[in-house]
């Protein structure tokens, strides 16, 4: 089965690199191209409120400047990341709209892979599994047992400010596997937020 994707990206004055695509399955074998319009990171601690940031283009690639909200946690916290992928240019009510459901459920096809600047977390360590060998604490899996990524876990270490921290979601149709990297596949989302730890 044949995917195609739409893929643009922008640069912001004020912080982050933002690219989204996505990709859905229409009725017929072909695919028709989806765009994730609205991505959501809810960091959610123990017994505390959900710290909560989103990344909005509402209009695709239309003319509406998109926007990026900083991530502002806490300092030596455990947070749950969950991440929602939405396509705005849907209404809710319509199945296009909830791209997360698609990527859990197309789960062998597709992992979310982390970058993020040294010094921001003390599990995992490292700077992230963009492009290196480091880990991340995935805590879904697919129907093979390999990492998504729509949840993971995170350690804050100390204080710090005017930090990154880099999403990137890809397409591995036919070749995820244990050794698959963010280099395989297709970008469904490549999105860098501004962070600072308080």
């Amino acid at each position: 089965m044949k995917f195609s994707f739409k893929v643009f990206s922008l640069v912001l004055l004020a912080g982050g690199v933002l690219m989204f695509s996505g990709c859905d399955k229409d009725p017929e074998p072909e695919n028709i191209p989806e765009m994730i319009t609205r991505v959501v990171l809810t960091f959610t601690p123990a017994g505390a409120a959900p710290i909560v940031a989103e990344a909005n283009d509402p209009d695709g690639d239309g003319p509406q400047d998109i926007e990026i909200e900083p991530i502002v946690l806490n300092a030596n916290t455990d947070y749950t990341l969950t991440i929602q992928l939405y396509n705005g240019l849907y209404e809710p009510t319509d199945p296009e709209y909830n791209i997360t459901e698609e990527v859990e459920e197309e789960g062998d096809e597709h992992q979310f892979f982390f970058g993020w600047s040294a010094g921001l977390f003390t599990s995992p360590t490292g700077t992230g599994n963009i492009g290196a060998a480091g880990t991340v604490n995935y805590a879904d899996e697919d129907a093979g047992g390999l990492p998504i990524g729509l949840t993971t876990t995170w350690t804050t270490g100390t204080a710090t400010s005017d930090k990154s921290f880099r999403v990137i979601l890809k397409h591995q149709p036919d070749i995820k596997s244990v050794t698959s990297t963010s280099a395989d596949g297709e970008s469904d989302l490549d999105v860098t937020f501004p962070i600072s730890i308080n």
